[in-house]
């Protein structure tokens, strides 16, 4: 009977992690980004170009990030034509009386103003960070209504341009724009993940549940090798997508927002090739392991 129980979970730890690693792509997101969007947000660019500035989207385009090496003070102007970032040699300011300072706050934009947001009054600056760097939600470059748009609502099948969209900046005396796109995605077809996810399925059933052996075991152990290395690369993908720059920036996102989801992983893959090996309790291992991922890997995302 031990053995029996100790098979039967092996099957159904070994089962949630194909079903999640399959299901983990439909569902990645950014940071501060819905956990699934249809809608695509782009920066197409700087009108007229200024060398030293580059301006990106990052969180599934939860944000934009400004991004300044001119050796001069630019600044991102409100939804009112305020100030409202300034970015230079000496850091990145917000403007404590611009209301977008605490519109952007989050992605929904429905923080309540302070008395003292105005955008008619005059700027008071407030040091946030030392960088050439900035990140900000911009109500101009998302869709925040909980209704699709109208011309989505009538045809959600094919793609659509919402908007094209502007963020004002302001060089010196010289007004610049930021453009980009916001864009309707018709969600894919749902079918072949369900399809695949049941051949998953079905397959580390039938591994599980066969006579004890080699064979069994060493199908179990691919099966969450491919898995934990499915997580690992969503975990990569993800720091990536946020905006990390370069191998340090990357390493540095994961050690420090991603580590858990990492890790499980990580031992995921050792667990399988510890099965592969067929050292002693190669069976406990994979389903320790395959238990793992399953709450932190997958049903966290």
């Amino acid at each position: 009977m031990p053995a029996l129980l100790r098979r039967a979970g092996l099957v159904v730890t070994a089962a949630l992690v194909a079903l999640l690693a399959l299901a983990g792509p439909a569902f990645a997101h950014g940071a501060d980004a819905p956990d699934g969007t249809d809608y695509r947000t782009e920066v197409t660019g700087l009108t007229p170009a200024r060398s030293g500035l580059t301006v990106r989207t990052v969180e599934a385009g939860a944000r934009l990030e400004l991004i300044n090496r001119s050796g001069r003070d630019v600044e991102v102007l409100g939804y009112s034509g305020e100030p409202y970032l300034r970015v230079g040699p000496n850091g990145v300011y917000e403007n404590t009386r611009s209301p977008a300072t605490y519109l952007n706050r989050t992605i929904s934009g429905d923080t309540q103003l302070p008395p003292e947001a105005d955008p008619a009054a005059t700027p008071v600056w407030q040091r946030i960070s030392g960088g050439q760097s900035v990140r900000w939600h911009d109500q101009r470059a998302l869709w925040l209504e909980s209704a699709p748009p109208a011309q989505v609502a009538a045809d959600p099948e094919r793609r659509h341009r919402v908007r094209d969209w502007v963020v004002p900046l302001r060089d010196g005396d010289a007004t610049v724009e930021v453009r980009g796109t916001l864009d309707w995605m018709p969600p894919p077809d749902a079918y072949p993940w369900w399809v695949a996810a049941t051949l998953g399925f079905l397959a580390i059933g039938a591994a599980g549940l066969a006579p004890a052996g080699t064979r069994a075991l060493r199908g179990v152990g691919v099966l969450l090798a491919l898995g934990g290395a499915a997580a690992v690369a969503f975990t990569v993908g993800r720091e990536l997508d946020a905006g990390a720059e370069g191998l340090g920036g990357g390493l540095l996102g994961l050690l420090s927002g991603q580590t858990w989801a990492l890790l499980t992983g990580l031992a995921a893959v050792a667990a399988g090739g510890y099965a592969l090996a067929r050292r002693e309790a190669a069976d406990y291992a994979p389903a320790l392991a395959g238990a793992c991922p399953a709450p932190i890997a997958g049903v966290a995302n």
